[in-house]
C-alpha cells in the first residue's frame, strides 16, 4: 500500500499529540536520552540506505551538483523565512495557542528532507522504513510540542499526510514512463543519496553536526538527471 506510511506517520502525531496532553511534564533527561536514541537509529537507516547505491561516483556528482543547486536557492534559509513569515502572521492576528501550535508542529514536520524522501521511497519502492522512523520522530516530538503550545500540534497531521500523499502517489506514476532498466538505477542511486541526506539529520539529531540538509535536497533530482544522461549516452 503507497500511502501506508503516510497514514501511519499521520496516526502517530495524533497519538503523541494526545499524549502529550495527557503528561503535561517529562523530565529533560528522558527527553534527551530518547531523542539520541533516535538520532542513533536514523543514522543507522541513512548508512543502510546509502549503500544500496550501485555507482558512487554518481552518488557524488549527485550531492556535489545538488548541493551547488541548493546553495544557490538557498533552500535552507528560504524554508526558515517561510516559517518565520507563518509564525508573525499567526501572531500578528492573537489566534491563539491551538493556531501556534499547528502552525509549529506543520512547520516542524513537513519542512525537511525525510518527508520527502520518505515519501518518494514510498511510492517508488513500496518501502515505508523511512516514513516509519520519522513517524517515530514526529510522535515523539508532538507530545513535547503538546505540552508546551497546546492541543494545536494535532491538526498538523492533515498537512503532513496530504504533502507527504500526494509525493507518494506522484512518484508512482514516473515508473509508468520511464523504462525499467533506467528505473531500477535511479530508485538505487536516489536511495543511496537520499540516504546520505537521512545519516546528515541523525548527525544533526545527536548534536555532532549542523549540517543544512534541505540545502542538499536537489542531489535526488540530479541523480535521476545524471542517470537518465548515462542511460541515453
Amino acid at each position: 500500500m503507497v500511502l501506508l506510511g503516510t497514514i501511519v506517520n499521520g496516526i502517530c502525531i495524533i497519538i503523541g499529540s494526545l499524549l502529550g496532553k495527557i503528561f503535561h511534564k517529562i523530565p529533560e533527561q528522558m527527553k534527551g536520552t530518547v531523542m539520541s536514541g533516535i538520532g542513533l537509529a536514523v543514522t543507522l537507516l541513512g548508512i543502510q540506505m546509502g549503500l544500496k547505491g550501485e555507482h558512487f561516483l554518481i552518488v557524488i556528482c549527485s550531492l556535489v551538483f545538488g548541493g551547488m543547486i541548493g546553495e544557490l536557492w538557498n533552500l535552507d534559509h528560504q524554508l526558515n523565512k517561510l516559517g518565520q513569515w507563518l509564525e508573525r502572521k499567526v501572531g500578528g492576528h492573537s489566534q491563539g495557542n491551538i493556531a501556534k501550535g499547528f502552525v509549529a508542529a506543520t512547520l516542524l514536520f513537513v519542512v525537511g528532507a525525510m518527508a520527502i524522501i520518505g515519501a518518494m521511497d514510498s511510492g517508488l519502492r513500496g518501502d515505508h522504513r523511512v516514513l516509519y522512523t520519522k513517524s517515530m520522530i514526529d510522535g515523539f516530538t508532538s507530545i513535547i510540542l503538546t505540552t508546551t503550545m497546546g492541543i494545536g500540534v494535532i491538526f498538523s497531521a492533515v498537512p503532513v499526510m496530504l504533502y507527504e500523499g500526494i509525493i507518494a502517489l506522484l512518484a508512482t506514476q514516473i515508473q509508468t514512463w520511464v523504462p525499467k532498466e533506467l528505473m531500477n538505477s535511479f530508485i538505487a542511486e536516489s536511495t543511496a543519496v537520499g540516504g546520505i541526506l537521512i545519516l546528515a539529520i541523525g548527525l544533526n539529531l545527536l548534536g555532532i553536526t549542523a549540517i543544512r540538509v534541505a540545502n542538499l535536497l536537489p542531489s535526488i533530482l540530479m541523480a535521476a538527471v545524471i542517470v537518465t544522461a548515462l542511460h541515453f549516452w
